[in-house]
């Protein structure tokens, strides 16, 4: 059974960072793509940034470009989210998500973690 479990995630005054962890199981890590999305009150959920499989190539949502960070560890089979220079507008429940096949980059069809409230105060 795949898992996703996000950690991480709190209360940071605007400009401070946080680092997001996602930790999967139940399957060979290094051969699916994983990805951060996140939903802001009141909004739908949006895509953040995507690390492909064996991580050979990153891609960002223009409105975190240049500060936030996607990485993964094969060994621990954990993705994170390195997030500074945080903003309000960054506030949101994020969540960590993997295509249910391998090779691939969509999440049209995806494993979804249960999410982790970020909260950036002004």
């Amino acid at each position: 059974q795949v898992q996703l479990v996000e950690s991480g995630g709190g209360l940071v005054q605007a400009g401070g960072s946080l680092r997001l962890s996602c930790a999967a199981s139940g399957r060979t890590f290094s051969n699916y793509a994983m990805g951060w999305f996140r939903q802001p009150p009141g909004k739908e959920r949006e895509f953040v940034a995507t690390i492909s499989w064996g991580g050979g190539g990153t891609f960002y949502a223009d409105s975190v470009k240049g500060r936030f960070t996607i990485s993964g560890d094969n060994a621990k089979r954990t993705v994170y989210l390195q997030m500074n220079s945080l903003k309000p507008e960054d506030t949101a429940v994020y969540y960590c998500a993997s295509p249910r096949a391998p090779f691939r980059s969509s999440y049209e069809s995806a494993y979804w973690g249960q999410g982790t409230q970020v909260t950036v105060s002004s």
